[in-house]
């Protein structure tokens, strides 16, 4: 499998997710898929693979999980290992929520994707000073902007009740007037409410269609 096709089979996989990520906390989805495809080495990487970790997110003193020890910048450093991958991408983004040194970043429109590649590199997500033009161009490329449209939910259209309302007979009512008063035929009611013989009684209720 050449690295374009790994790339491509990951964001297949992955893009539900990142959405789904976007309409939670607003982190353009076409950055999370970025930075997971450069961060897990396309999800072959041995932090994603042992550790279902797929943005190199280090224990840091709040971590409580299990972890897994691998050289980054340092020698043997200690990164968060996660259940699933579904865990690391939430954890991705409470990483960026909860931290106030990328709070700025949440004032950017999702769809200005070349604006938060550079502040996550001025926030000190990376060291490496071509980190921006990395996911920029792996953006570019896949054409990642595609997941960053708002997710529409097709409406569906109210299906109206064929009942309208319930009226009870009473003295004097005929299916006729009933008709006429609700604006609908006789044979509506009838067939409606299953009537025989065009009868009706007093205190009936009677399921009226809508007209």
């Amino acid at each position: 499998m050449t690295n374009k096709e790994k790339i491509m089979a990951y964001i297949e996989r992955y893009s539900p997710i990142a959405q789904s990520e976007m309409k939670s906390y607003g982190i353009p989805a076409s950055i999370t898929l970025a930075q997971g495809i450069l961060e897990s080495g396309m999800g072959y990487g041995r932090l994603a693979i042992e550790g279902n970790n797929h943005f190199g997110i280090k224990c840091h003193k709040e971590w409580n999980g299990k972890r897994i020890y691998h050289d980054d910048d340092e020698k043997g450093e200690c990164f968060r290992v996660y259940k699933d991958s579904e865990n690391s991408f939430r954890d991705h983004s409470l990483f960026l929520k909860d931290r106030s040194r990328y709070a700025f970043l949440f004032d950017i429109k999702t769809n200005q994707y070349k604006a938060w590649a550079k502040g996550l590199k001025k926030a000190g997500y990376a060291t490496d000073p071509k980190y921006p033009d990395k996911l920029i161009s792996l953006i570019e490329r896949f054409d990642l902007t595609r997941f960053d449209e708002k997710i529409k939910m097709a409406k569906k259209p109210k299906q109206k009740s064929k009942i309208q309302t319930i009226h009870t007979v009473k003295k004097g009512d005929t299916l006729y007037s009933v008709s006429k008063k609700y604006n609908v035929t006789v044979d509506q009611i009838i067939e409606l409410n299953k009537i025989q013989d065009q009868t009706i009684y007093l205190g009936q209720s009677l399921n009226i269609p809508n007209p």
